[in-house]
């Protein structure tokens, strides 16, 4: 019993690990993609729009904790799928952002259709961090440590 359970949790964790190393690279991909315009902003001395600047925060800090959800045990840190739905929020605010900007136009210039390809990457971006809070809540439905209540010694 103890073999088939070791191999279920490593079987767990490589699918874990595949699912965050997937949200760690498409959110590389959206700093890359919004990155251009800011760094060409700052090249030519022009103001960062906020928006940009925006999607620059948000991607970074999916990124980060993408890395941090690969260390084996920072997942199973109890109410950790509230900071899931937090990013799927900003993810869905990112692509209501720049899907009403882009999805609409037509893609007369190599930029713009960038930005119309970053519009979708950011809608991935968003259902993956939905399909993990979900996951995270399961997870911590189904392994928090329920107790008796008048001794609090007995697992129920």
């Amino acid at each position: 019993m103890g073999v088939i359970r070791g191999c279920e949790m490593t079987l767990g964790y490589i699918a874990h690990s595949v699912f965050r190393f997937c949200q760690l690279v498409l959110a590389l991909t959206v700093c890359g993609l919004y990155g251009v315009d800011l760094h060409r902003a700052n090249r030519e001395h022009k103001y960062s729009d906020g928006k940009w600047v925006y999607a620059e925060v948000t991607a970074s800090l999916s990124a980060v904790t993408a890395l941090l959800y690969l260390i084996p045990f920072v997942a199973r840190v109890p109410l950790l799928f509230v900071w899931d739905l937090i990013l799927f929020i900003l993810w869905i605010a990112l692509f209501g952002v720049f899907g009403k900007m882009y999805i609409g136009t037509r893609a007369d210039d190599f930029g713009i259709q960038r930005m119309k390809n970053a519009v979708w990457v950011d809608l991935v971006n968003a259902l993956l961090w939905l399909i993990s809070a979900c996951g995270m809540l399961v997870y911590w439905i189904k392994h928090r440590n329920n107790r008796t209540r008048f001794t609090g010694r007995a697992t129920v």
